[in-house]
Formats: structure tokens, C-alpha cells, sequence
């Protein structure tokens, strides 16, 4: 068996659209986007999901929150910056990474999919210059954009990613693709939402309303692309099950848990309202717990299975009647609203 995977063919007039013949990987596509003729039923409507859930950040208003950040306390103002800057990072390098993963998925339905979260990972990316042109002070937006550099806890956490993608662009073997998934997932599905959780604890308390909406899109964008990649994982898992090394996933996300709760207590620590030491070790084994449930794997993590953060959900909306679930597919996303429809915080 070969140790190299096999990318797609661009131009393959060999190849076929059988859906007994369609793969996630190594199979023998022509690349037609023929969408009423599908292997991965989830995909289309997935697809279909994410195209309805178009939104521009330009149009959430944020006047209130140039307000609120002169009335932040130096903690919340580091947590602030800090969690931005990690946003803006995870966010740049996965626009650039998922079209490499897309050279090498031989399901059409599915790259059709991959090029959307490619697309909203680009909008997320011109959300956060977006928060940051119109809250942070001219003199301090380097800094923001620099802080992965400068600060050693956020590179080491950065660079886990980030090399286990480098090491697949480098050399495509079979194993550095696979981990690659699993860093896609890791990303997707652990590494954003401490620092999402940051941002509603501070709407709770009717601070950074406009900046907390950007959130909450983008939130739901992060849990669509959570599907994809389990079950893109999950396909691999049944087609391939010789690629599928749960070892590598265990140590990975034992990895990610450790880097996720180091760098929460660093940038969040107990300086914030709503935020224990204890609660980021529980939330973040929780939710690895989730993850790895989704994989038709066991949980990491023995006693983790209460989310100490289950307040937040209202003002998050990603769960309950109608809106986005852990597993979104359980539901019909309707979250996204324009600023001109957004409900304000004074409910909370």
C-alpha cells in the first residue's frame, strides 16, 4: 500500500459519477457537481444550510461597543484583545488550509461544501478587522494582530495547529493527511468556544452587545463546519478504516485539551465574571467528551459530562427549539439575523 495519498485529478475523462463508485478520498471522480445525484446525502444539505446563512459584519452595529470597551477592567480589555487575536489567527490559516484538504476529497458534493467554509472563514476573518478597526484604539491594533508572536503560551497553541497542516503540505503521506483532519476538527470543534463563552458572559451583563452578535454568527458558522468535519472523519472511518488511528485522535485531543485549558487560564484566568479555573478544566473536557462521542468514539475524559456554561445558551443560541445544536443536524439553523433584526441584550 502506498504511504502517499492520492490527490484528485482535475481533468479525469477516466473517471466516474456512479455513487457506488464515489469515495471521500482516493476515488475515481470527474469533479461534476451533479447535486441530484449524491452519495453524502448530509452534504447537500449542509450546503444548502451554509448558503442560506449569508451575513455581512459590517451591518451589526457597533457604536455601543466603542462605549463599552473604555468601560472594560484591564482584565477583561487583555481577555478582549487576547481572544481576537487568537480568532483572527485560527481563522486566516484555515481559509488558507481547507482548500488543500479539498485537492484530496473525491466526493463533489463535498468540496462544494469545503469551498463555503473556505468562503466564511474569509468573512470571519473581515468581521474580526472589522471589530477591531471600529473598537480598539489606532495605537493599539499591531498589537492585536502581533500578539501570536509576542506571547508564548498563544504560539505554542497556535503552533500545534499550524505544523500538523504544514506537515501535510509538505509531505502528503497518509498518516500527516489524516492528522490534518483530526487538527481541522480539533480547530473547528474545541479551540474556538472558551473564547466564545468570553464574549457572552459580557453580553449577560449588557456589555459589548454588537461584538457578541458578530459572535454569535460566526458561532454557528464554527458548528457547521463541526459537522463537516465529523462526518467527513466518519466516512473515512467506514471506507477507509486502516487510516482511521484512534490513537492519534486521543493523543491529539489530549494535546488540544491541555493547550485549550493553558491558554484560557492565561489570556481569562479567574480576573473574569462567570469564569473559574474549574469551569474552563470542566467545560473544556466536556465539550472534548462531546467531540469524540460524535466520532463513535469513547470519552476522554471519565465524570465530564455536565456543560458548566448551560447559562449562556439563550443568549449563545445554539441550542433548544429551532436553532443550532451541538449537532446541528438534529435542527434547522435559524440564528442568522442581519443587525436590523438582531433582538438586543436587554433581555438577558
Amino acid at each position: 500500500m502506498s504511504l502517499q495519498i492520492n490527490k484528485k485529478l482535475l481533468f479525469n475523462p477516466d473517471g466516474t459519477d456512479l455513487i457506488e463508485e464515489r469515495r471521500m478520498i482516493e476515488g475515481p471522480t470527474t469533479n461534476l457537481f451533479n447535486l441530484n445525484n449524491v452519495k453524502y446525502k448530509w452534504a447537500n444539505k449542509l450546503y444548502r444550510t451554509m448558503m442560506e446563512n449569508f451575513w455581512i459584519p459590517e451591518k451589526v452595529d457597533l457604536t455601543m461597543d466603542v462605549l463599552d470597551y473604555t468601560m472594560l477592567t484591564p482584565a477583561e480589555k487583555r481577555a478582549y484583545d487576547g481572544i481576537l487575536s487568537f480568532l483572527v489567527f485560527l481563522d486566516s490559516i484555515q481559509t488558507n488550509n481547507i482548500p488543500k484538504i479539498s485537492e484530496y476529497i473525491t466526493a463533489p458534493e463535498v468540496n462544494l461544501v469545503l469551498a463555503i467554509q473556505t468562503y466564511q472563514e474569509a468573512i470571519h476573518s473581515q468581521s474580526y478587522a472589522y471589530t477591531i478597526e471600529s473598537i480598539i484604539p489606532t495605537g493599539d491594533r499591531d498589537a492585536i494582530y502581533e500578539f501570536w508572536r509576542d506571547d508564548k503560551t498563544l504560539f505554542e497553541r497556535i503552533k500545534f495547529i499550524a505544523k500538523s497542516y504544514q506537515d501535510f503540505h509538505d509531505d502528503d503521506s497518509k498518516e500527516n493527511f489524516f492528522k490534518s483532519l483530526i487538527a481541522d476538527y480539533l480547530l473547528e470543534a474545541l479551540y474556538f468556544y472558551n473564547g466564545f463563552n468570553f464574549f457572552y458572559l459580557l453580553a449577560s451583563r449588557n456589555l459589548m452587545p454588537g461584538t457578541t452578535d458578530i459572535i454569535r454568527f460566526i458561532n454557528s458558522d464554527e458548528l457547521t463546519h463541526v459537522g463537516l468535519f465529523q462526518n467527513i472523519l466518519v466516512s473515512v472511518k467506514n471506507e477507509r478504516p486502516e487510516l482511521f488511528n484512534a490513537e492519534t485522535i486521543y493523543e491529539m485531543f489530549k494535546t488540544a485539551v491541555e493547550q485549550e485549558i493553558e491558554w484560557t487560564n492565561h489570556i481569562i484566568g479567574e480576573d473574569i465574571l462567570g469564569v473559574t479555573l474549574e469551569s474552563t478544566v470542566s467545560y473544556t473536557k466536556w465539550l472534548a467528551n462531546q467531540r469524540l462521542l460524535s466520532l463513535g468514539l469513547k470519552p476522554l475524559y471519565e465524570g465530564f459530562d455536565v456543560n458548566p456554561y448551560k447559562h449562556l445558551e439563550k443568549i449563545a443560541d445554539t441550542d433548544g427549539e429551532g436553532s443550532v445544536k451541538a449537532n446541528f443536524f438534529e435542527s434547522t439553523v435559524t440564528s442568522y439575523n442581519q443587525s436590523s433584526s438582531v433582538d438586543g441584550w436587554n433581555d438577558f
